[in-house]
C-alpha cells in the first residue's frame, strides 16, 4: 500500500483545480500571458494526469514515414491523376494522413499566413481581449482550449477560430492582423479543398464531384494555434490525443514540429516539409465512408524552443443549423458490408464532441451502431 506524505495530503487539500482554472480563464491572457509573466514552472492545471501517461509514453517510431504526395499534374494529364488518387486512397486507408506538395498554394502565401497568425498573438492583450469567448457560435472565437473548463489536463497552447464559410464574417469583424490575408488563404483553401474532395470520391469509387453534392466542403473554419516555449514541456501536451471532428482538415505548420500521428500502436512523427500542407481524415468521412477511411489520433508536443504556429483548416459547417443527415454512403454499401454507423447531423456530431472534449475514447463510438 502506498501512504501518502504529509506534504502530499496537504498539497492535495490546497489544490482547487477549478478556481485554477476559472481564475487563469478570467484573465483573458491565455498561455502567452503566463509566458510573458516569466513563469519558471507550468500551472498545475496544465500538468498530464498520472492515469493517462501510459497513453502519452506510447513508444515513438523512427521506421515509418507519413506518405508524402505530389499533386503536380493532377488536373492535366488523366493518367498522373489516376496514380495519385491511388496514393490517396491508400494514405486515406492505412494512414489517414499525408502531406501534398504542389498543390497550387504559393510558398509566399503559407509563410504571410504564419506571420500573420503569429501577429494575432503577439500583440497587445487588451486588442486580443476583444475576441475572448467560450461561445462557440460567434464568428471569431479566441481563447485557451475550447475545453478548458472540462478537459482533465488544459493544453498548453492559444487557439483563434474564424468561421468562414459558408457564411464569412465582414472583413471588418476579423482581427486585423490577419484580416486581408484570412481571406486571401481561405479563398484558396476553398479551392484546394474542392480538388481534394474529387481525389478522394474518386478513390471511394465515386462520381468526383459526389462528396461535393452532399456538401462536405460547404463549411470552412480557419483555426490558428500558439504554442508558447514551455518551461517544463515534458509536464504538459500542446495538444492532448485526440481525432478530427471535421469531414477534412488541412494544416499549415510551420518549421518546429512536435505533431505526430499514432500509427500501429507508435507515435510517428510529422516532420515539417518546407511549402507541403498536412492533410488528414477527419471523424465525419470515417463515418460516412463506412471505415473506408479513417480517422486517427494524433497529438502536439510541447516544446521548449516555441512559439510554434500552425493554421488548421476544418471543412466542417460546425454550429450551423442545417438539417442535413449524414451517414454511410449508400453506394458503398453491400451485403458483406452493412452500415456500422447511425445517420446523425453534423450538429449533433458537433455538439457531442464539443461535450466530451479531447480526452477520452473517440467521438465516433456514440454513432457506431
Amino acid at each position: 500500500m502506498v501512504v501518502a506524505k504529509a506534504g502530499e495530503v496537504q498539497s492535495e487539500l490546497k489544490y482547487d483545480r477549478v478556481s485554477e482554472i476559472k481564475a487563469f480563464d478570467e484573465t483573458k491572457a491565455g498561455v502567452k500571458g503566463l509566458v510573458d509573466a516569466r513563469i519558471s514552472e507550468v500551472p498545475r492545471i496544465f500538468h498530464v494526469p498520472p492515469d493517462t501517461l501510459g497513453e502519452t509514453n506510447v513508444p515513438i517510431a523512427t521506421q515509418f514515414h507519413i506518405p508524402v504526395i505530389d499533386l503536380q499534374g493532377v488536373k492535366d494529364d488523366p493518367g498522373t491523376r489516376k496514380e495519385i488518387v491511388k496514393e490517396v486512397l491508400n494514405a486515406s486507408n492505412e494512414w489517414g494522413f499525408f502531406q501534398i506538395i504542389n498543390h497550387g498554394i504559393p510558398v509566399s502565401i503559407l509563410e504571410e499566413m504564419k506571420v500573420r497568425a503569429r501577429m494575432f498573438f503577439e500583440q497587445d492583450d487588451e486588442l486580443k481581449k476583444q475576441y475572448y469567448t467560450r461561445d462557440n457560435t460567434k464568428k471569431v472565437v479566441y481563447n485557451t482550449n475550447f475545453d478548458l473548463l472540462t478537459s482533465p489536463a488544459a493544453n498548453w497552447r492559444d487557439s483563434v477560430y474564424c468561421n468562414m464559410a459558408p457564411d464569412p464574417p465582414k472583413p471588418e469583424e476579423l482581427p486585423e492582423p490577419f484580416r486581408d490575408m484570412m481571406v486571401e488563404y481561405t479563398d484558396r483553401m476553398m479551392n484546394l479543398g474542392h480538388l481534394l474532395f474529387e481525389l478522394i470520391s474518386e478513390a471511394l469509387g465515386l462520381s468526383p464531384d459526389h462528396l461535393l453534392k452532399i456538401d462536405c466542403a460547404k463549411g470552412l473554419g480557419q483555426l490558428c494555434h500558439y504554442y508558447p516555449a514551455c518551461p517544463q514541456p515534458e509536464l504538459t501536451m500542446g495538444a492532448s490525443k485526440h481525432a478530427d471532428s471535421s469531414f477534412l482538415t488541412v494544416l499549415l505548420q510551420d518549421h518546429i514540429g512536435g505533431l505526430q500521428v499514432l500509427h500501429e500502436n507508435q507515435w510517428i512523427d510529422v516532420p515539417p516539409v518546407p511549402g507541403a500542407l498536412v492533410v488528414n481524415i477527419g471523424d465525419l468521412l470515417q463515418l460516412i465512408s463506412n471505415d473506408r477511411l479513417i480517422s486517427v489520433e494524433h497529438r502536439v508536443l510541447a516544446n521548449s524552443v516555441g512559439p510554434r504556429v500552425s493554421v488548421a483548416s476544418f471543412f466542417v459547417t460546425y454550429f450551423l443549423s442545417d438539417s442535413t443527415s449524414y451517414g454511410p454512403i449508400k453506394e458503398l454499401l453491400l451485403e458483406d458490408n452493412p452500415p456500422k454507423y447511425r445517420e446523425t447531423t453534423v450538429i449533433e456530431y458537433m455538439t457531442h464532441f464539443h461535450n466530451r472534449g479531447l480526452a477520452g475514447k473517440s467521438a465516433l463510438l456514440h454513432f457506431r451502431i
